[in-house]
C-alpha cells in the first residue's frame, strides 16, 4: 500500500526586509561614527616614508621626590624650568623630552610639565619605574 503524503511542507526565510534593515544599520553607524568627536590624546605613530634613520637626542627631565627639577643633570628652580627648557631645545627641528618622574611625585606636578611641553610644541615621553609588589 503506497501511503503518501501530497502535501509537502518547505521552510522558508525571507530575507528581503533584512537586507533593508541591515542597509539602515550600516548608514546609521557610518554617520554616527563621523560626528563622533573623542576626546583622546594623539599619539604618533611611526611611518616609513623615508628610509633615512634620524639619531634623536631628547632632553631629559629629572624631578626627585623632593621636587627638584634638573635639565640633562643641570639642576634647575621649577619658576626657570620654562626658559631652561627653551634654552635646551633650541635648534632642535623637532624637540622631544623625556622625564623622569619619582614616583613618589603627585601627578599634578607630571601634568604641570606636560602643560608646559605642550605650550612649547615638544614631544614629551614620561619614564616611568614599575616596582613588583611585595
Amino acid at each position: 500500500m503506497n501511503i503518501r503524503r501530497r502535501n509537502r511542507l518547505t521552510s522558508e526565510v525571507y530575507s528581503s526586509s533584512l537586507s533593508d534593515i541591515m542597509f539602515f544599520l550600516l548608514l546609521f553607524f557610518l554617520i554616527t561614527s563621523t560626528l563622533a568627536t573623542p576626546s583622546v590624546l594623539k599619539l604618533l605613530l611611526p611611518n616609513s616614508r623615508t628610509g633615512v634613520q634620524v639619531v634623536k637626542h631628547p632632553v631629559v627631565i629629572s624631578v626627585s621626590a623632593d621636587l627638584k627639577y634638573a635639565i640633562n643633570t643641570t639642576p634647575v628652580a621649577y619658576e626657570n624650568l620654562e626658559g631652561a627648557l627653551k634654552e635646551a631645545i633650541k635648534g632642535q627641528p623637532d624637540p622631544a623630552a623625556l622625564l623622569k618622574v619619582d614616583q613618589a611625585v603627585q601627578w599634578q606636578q607630571v601634568v604641570n610639565l606636560l602643560d608646559i611641553g605642550n605650550r612649547n610644541k615638544i614631544k614629551m615621553v614620561a619614564a616611568t619605574n614599575i616596582t613588583k609588589g611585595k
